[in-house]
């Protein structure tokens, strides 16, 4: 049966390979369920991309402005050259021993005709799987905001309204509707603001607790007033509004065997001037107004609890970065994950205010 007209997993991730590759990334942003489906003309099965695809292709810099068939197409070092795929007309069972057998979280149904007419999810499949252990939130939300006064002279940063609602209560919705039940927020500027707010978050359909910084810590070094998690902790700067799939971000994070992921962003910057490269004296290459592309840090991670076997016994300030270096220093395994969703970093006044125009056109949750 075709169930792709209603808001099934099929409808909200098949693609016509002429889709220009920037919108069939919006349609993973928007789907929510971690794959895209390539067609062709008459329906028949061209590829899948995963959302890990898309998110190894931005680290590689793989070019983006192609439409999604060539794009398939280029896909680099494939772990299924063809496609995995089943008639409709197999069983449930069949269905669960192929994805575990192939290691894939989504699995194309076929007609007869070849013609792509469901999708399959292992979540839908198995619900309660292995390794989804319950994921708590660590919101940093104790900075003072000093660049954003006077909004923050008698409200704290996390706290700004954004369209109406405080930017932590958003964060906190995005967070329950990806599973966190949990969330432990770090305080100190105004930390009553936030308290006095969401209590103990049974409003917000959470469980809210608060770890309450008497002196800078640094962005990790409120970590070392919680007891050591016994699973997998997401931590996110209480200034950050983003759409991030955290379901997605976890998977890449298992998949990876990471000890830590940190959420990147790609950002560009040009030099409004001819750019002159030396090799001494000799002019080797003249650029002009070069733009540049690096990846910087999003403010969000997920730590294993070994990670906390690396925070300095000592009490004073240690941010997200030095547990980084400090984890690679000891050869534990640090990868990144690249956000392509919505994501703005609210530390300047002109950020405040494009997340405001953002939220009202519907950008930004």
């Amino acid at each position: 049966m075709d169930t792709s007209t209603a808001d099934s997993p099929l409808s909200r991730a098949i693609v016509h390979e002429s889709v220009p590759m920037d919108e069939a990334v919006r349609t993973l942003d928007r789907g929510r369920v971690g794959i895209l489906v390539i067609i062709d003309d008459d329906r028949r099965l061209m590829g899948t991309l995963t959302d890990g695809d898309i998110r190894r292709a931005i680290l590689a810099n793989h070019p983006f402005e192609c439409s999604a068939g060539q794009f398939l197409a280029g896909k680099s070092n494939p772990v299924y050259p063809r496609p995995v795929w089943l008639p409709a007309s197999a069983s449930p069972e069949q269905m669960l021993r192929v994805m575990q057998d192939r290691k894939i979280r989504h699995l194309p149904l076929l007609d007869s005709g070849q013609r792509v007419v469901d999708l399959v999810c292992l979540a839908d499949l198995v619900p309660e799987r292995a390794g989804d252990d319950p994921l708590t939130a660590v919101i940093m939300a104790g900075g003072l905001g000093t660049r954003l006064r006077p909004l923050t002279e008698h409200t704290p940063k996390p706290m700004l309204p954004v369209a109406g609602k405080p930017l932590l209560e958003r964060t906190i919705s995005n967070l329950r509707e990806a599973g966190v039940h949990d969330v432990v927020v770090s305080t100190r500027y105004k930390a009553e603001h936030v308290e006095s707010h969401f209590n103990d978050g049974a409003a917000f359909g959470v469980r809210v607790k608060y770890l309450n910084e008497n002196r800078p810590l640094g962005t990790a070094g409120s970590l070392r007033l919680m007891e050591r998690p016994e699973s997998t902790l997401l931590v996110i700067n209480g200034d950050v509004l983003t759409s991030l799939d955290f379901r997605a971000m976890r998977a890449f994070h298992a998949d990876h065997r990471a000890v830590l992921t940190v959420g990147v962003r790609k950002y560009a910057f040009s030099v409004p001037y001819g750019v002159v490269d030396c090799d001494g004296p000799a002019v080797t290459r003249l650029r002009e107004k070069p733009t540049y592309t690096s990846f910087v840090n999003a403010g969000i991670y997920l730590l294993e609890p070994r990670a906390f076997d690396h925070l300095p016994d000592a009490d004073g300030p240690f941010n997200m970065t030095d547990l980084i270096e400090a984890l690679v220093s000891a050869s534990e395994p640090v990868v990144s994950f690249p956000i392509h969703e919505y994501w703005m970093d609210i530390g300047q006044p002109e950020d405040y205010e494009a997340v405001q125009r953002d939220v009202a056109a519907g950008l930004a949750g």
